[in-house]
């Protein structure tokens, strides 16, 4: 162990490591991620290209920068040089962050955003103080607007642009919702509020649907958003017509809509704003003789890359890319990606794919169920209850498959550790979820799930394999648009401000709850990533210490040489410093 003055001297380091970089160094950082992105798309344009001719060939309209985006290989311009500050868009980029109520009763169509420039075709020419809403609006997004400026368009030409990428259907789910329940025996009513519904979610943020289905004259029956972590009531229905609705959902899904007793999943699909929209479907039993349906909302557009979901842990990112990158192929190792539900570890996990180079090395993932469908990887769906069709199972079997990286969806049972830490013992690279609070906890979560006669072994496996483990939350930031400007110490208390270890006169921002037109009156605009990370830079041959942490004392691990921590505290300052979240709002995630 460590002297307590290199241990002092460690700690400094550390510290340094974590306070968010500045000046040429956040340059360096910025040309790094861009040349990753860059490279990110260079890889892929050869297949590309060949993949759309035959796509011509056959009838399907595909261009380039779509299938380059569906592989997930993001544009350069996609990656804002800084914080907040967005200088280029696409026309989807700004449909999905500008509130609806801004552009859509414009009937324009947004083109996209370049040199402070906002490109749109108008179908009718706007007065000047509609033009001024518009930017400013823009600019209280986010947006560096300077100018608008119009392209003219053949009218047929935009009106059926307008009619196939605006869904209008947004704006009126109400309203439909009306006429459905004053005549409940249309059809036609009850299919078009469906998809009213689903598109206002999806414009709203929302990630799920949950309705209940209740039979019992004194149960409310509605149907709830959850957006940014919260559920939200949106639609109280009689239960008659929440149960022609859920009905009408389970037959889309494919599931048996006359059993409501038998838990069951399905999935379905549907176009909205000119590309595709997976929605996966979980039945349930509710109280007596009622029903629960989730919907999952999954829109690949929604998808963070690599260098967008780590913008603010640069540090990690650029480990994180170092251990995905081809040129290791053969060293093998574990990268454990933990945290609750609902903290985002599978956006994360599909991140580290999209970064790893699938023209050259063989991705296999292992999940239940497949959320998103990876270009260029194999994907296996998790059948449990069938021989061979779990998690381990298929583990064993992946690796007569010649793969360069196995990704696990989430290490749940004993059978499926044992046989990744094999995989990873055996030269490849593991990548897996688990639930666990902390990074140091999920280590403790991991032994747990050992065998017990093999515990001592398959901790030493799992300290000579694992590489990193990132442990996270999703934070709620402040909108842009509305937050109130502050000094901190007007906000936290002296101990508090300590607690951060910022100056009490640093400024701020705090929560607006009365929220504006660019929050749906919440004040809060969508949610960061917060890292508690522990990244183990040892060789094979130094690891003995990490061994005897692990089996004795797994808090003495952050002390040892060559484990890089960053923590959960140095995250939330530089959120709160940033203005990007209360500083109110961050003690709660402190405290945990």
């Amino acid at each position: 162990m460590m002297d307590d003055e290199t241990q002092n001297d460690e700690q400094e380091r550390r510290a340094s490591e974590a306070v968010p970089p500045g000046g040429v160094e956040r340059r360096k950082m910025d040309t790094r991620r861009r040349a990753r992105s860059s490279e990110g798309r260079e890889r892929y344009l050869d297949m590309v290209q060949r993949e759309r001719a035959l796509m011509i060939d056959q009838g399907v309209a595909r261009s380039t920068e779509q299938l380059l985006d569906m592989a997930g290989a993001l544009a350069p311009s996609d990656i804002d040089e800084e914080e907040g500050v967005k200088d280029r868009a696409s026309g989807d980029q700004l449909r999905s962050i500008l509130p609806v109520q801004s552009w859509l009763p414009l009937n324009i169509h947004l083109i996209g955003l370049r040199d402070g420039v906002l490109r749109i075709a108008p179908l009718h020419d706007l007065n000047d103080r509609q033009i001024e809403a518009l930017i400013s609006t823009a600019r209280r997004s986010g947006f560096h607007v300077e100018r608008l400026e119009s392209e003219v368009w053949d009218r047929k030409e935009l009106i059926d642009t307008l009619r196939s990428v605006h869904d209008l259907s947004a704006d009126r789910c109400e309203k439909t919702l009306a006429l459905w329940l004053a005549d409940s025996d249309n059809g036609l009513l009850l299919n078009q509020f469906q998809r009213d519904m689903l598109a206002e979610a999806l414009q709203m943020r929302v990630s799920d649907i949950h309705l209940v289905q209740d039979n019992n004259p004194d149960a409310p029956n509605w149907i709830q958003y959850r957006i940014d972590g919260d559920m939200i009531p949106m639609h109280l229905l009689p239960a008659e017509a929440m149960a022609r609705l859920t009905t009408l959902l389970k037959r889309d899904a494919g599931l048996n809509f006359g059993d409501r007793t038998t838990p069951k999943d399905g999935r379905f699909g549907f176009t909205w704003q000119g590309r595709g929209i997976d929605v996966r479907v979980a039945a349930g039993p509710q109280a007596q003789d009622g029903e629960k349906l989730t919907l999952r909302l999954l829109d690949r557009a929604g998808l963070k890359g690599f260098d967008e979901l780590f913008r603010r842990h640069d540090g990690v990112a650029d480990y994180l890319a170092r251990l995905l990158s081809p040129e290791i192929k053969g060293g093998g190792g574990l990268i454990l990606l933990s945290g609750p539900t609902g903290s985002g570890k599978t956006t994360t996990l599909y991140a580290c794919v999209q970064q790893i180079d699938r023209r050259r090395r063989h991705v296999l993932t292992i999940e239940d169920p497949i959320e998103y469908e990876l270009r260029y990887a194999t994907q296996w769906q998790v059948r449990h209850g069938m021989p061979g069709g779990e998690f381990a199972d298929l583990i064993r079997a992946a690796m007569r498959h010649d793969p360069d990286y196995i990704v696990i969806g989430e290490m749940r049972d004993a059978a499926t550790v044992e046989t990744s830490l094999r995989a990873a013992e055996s030269g490849h690279t593991v990548i897996s979820t688990v639930h666990a609070d902390t990074a140091l906890q999920t280590f403790e979560r991991l032994r747990s799930l050992m065998p017990h006669e093999r515990e001592r072994s398959s901790t030493y496996t799992l300290a000579q394999q694992v590489r990193c483990i990132l442990n996270q939350r999703l934070v709620r930031t402040l909108c842009q648009g509305c937050s109130h400007k502050d000094v901190a110490k007007n906000l936290l208390r002296e101990n508090e401000v300590k607690q951060f270890g910022i100056d009490p006169d640093s400024p701020v921002r705090r929560h607006n709850t009365s929220g504006c037109d660019l929050c749906n009156r919440t004040g809060i605009s969508g949610r960061t990533l917060l890292l508690d990370a522990l990244l183990i830079t040892l060789g094979p041959g130094q690891r003995n210490q990490i061994y005897e942490a692990l089996l004795n004392n797994v808090n003495a691990l952050v002390h040892e040489n060559g484990v890089v921590v960053h923590s959960r505290r140095d995250g939330l300052t530089d959120l709160v410093l940033s203005g990007l979240v209360d500083p109110k709002s961050a003690l709660s995630y402190l405290e945990e």
